[in-house]
């Protein structure tokens, strides 16, 4: 393994007038596939994986997905692992990939994949290849293993919280990190658990590296996700949350509806965002 350690990442918490970087998740499509008829996630990440792979097709398609995000006001991306998959992806659709982030003005906040053992030296050479020093998913296996590559690339996990039911939870698992994880808070999982976001965007506090803003509709199972103030979860109290604990990161808008394309509703989400971080 070669280290990276050395190698600059771009950091996109600010733009370059001091504002707030807010970002698209490129996930909010995982039932774009399916026509808008997914049956679970693992339905709609197959058939995306599938469409992207490719080579021959990678660059026409991601290039109308990211126009679509551009068009939409967003002037960032978490890269959906599904869009750029670690098992798959060569050095040509990275290239092709960075092209087309630049041709549509998008910078680049984290590589949004689930990491294991298998494939988190690809996922940290990834990361690095986009520009960005975080990995902002799940991982399976021990932190053991996986932290000295993360500290050799020089690359930080930032676990999203999906089955922890509470911020304790969240820090054991960074503490086994050992220095080279953090926090990505996702609010609507937060809510599927029945915890308070805001409240663990407070416990959490420095580790916070990263946010997805999502709302969901009820506590517990199924996770289905809605426009922000349609669901359970205080979208503005979780912003004030995050600027009270000094947060300086991406603040990412995600909704991943089954049924229906949500990018209307994620550009209205954006504007409500900038409102509140006037």
């Amino acid at each position: 393994m070669t280290a990276h350690g050395n190698r600059r990442a771009r950091c996109w918490s600010r733009s370059n007038d001091g504002r707030a970087v807010i970002a698209f998740t490129t996930a909010n499509y995982v039932a774009r596939q399916t026509g808008w008829e997914m049956h679970g996630w693992g339905h709609g990440d197959r058939l995306t994986n599938e469409w992207f792979a490719p080579p021959e097709t990678y660059e026409e398609r991601l290039d109308e997905l990211l126009a679509q995000v551009s068009g939409l006001g967003f002037e960032a991306v978490d890269v959906w692992g599904a869009h750029l998959g670690a098992d798959w992806a060569t050095d040509k659709h990275l290239a092709i990939a960075n092209e087309l982030l630049a041709r549509h003005g998008l910078s680049v906040t984290t590589y949004a994949t689930w990491v294991g053992p298998s494939n988190i030296v690809r996922a940290c050479e990834l990361a690095l290849g986009l520009g960005t020093g975080l990995i902002g998913a799940g991982f399976s296996g021990d932190p053991a293993e996986l932290a000295p590559v993360l500290r050799a690339y020089g690359v930080r996990l930032a676990i999203e919280n999906h089955p922890e039911r509470t911020p304790a939870d969240v820090l054991a698992k960074i503490d086994a990190g050992d220095g080279t994880m953090g926090a990505t808070v996702d609010t609507g999982w937060w809510g599927t658990q029945g915890y308070d976001a805001a409240r663990a965007i407070e416990e959490l506090g420095e580790h916070v590296l990263h946010v997805h803003l999502k709302d969901v509709l009820r506590e517990g199972e199924p996770h289905d996700t809605c426009r922000w103030g349609e669901g359970i979860v205080d979208i503005e109290a979780c912003v004030r949350a995050l600027r009270r604990i000094g947060y300086r990161g991406a603040y990412v808008v995600e909704h991943e509806p089954e049924d229906h394309d949500p990018s209307e509703e994620c550009g209205a989400m954006r504007l409500e965002l900038e409102g509140w971080l006037r």
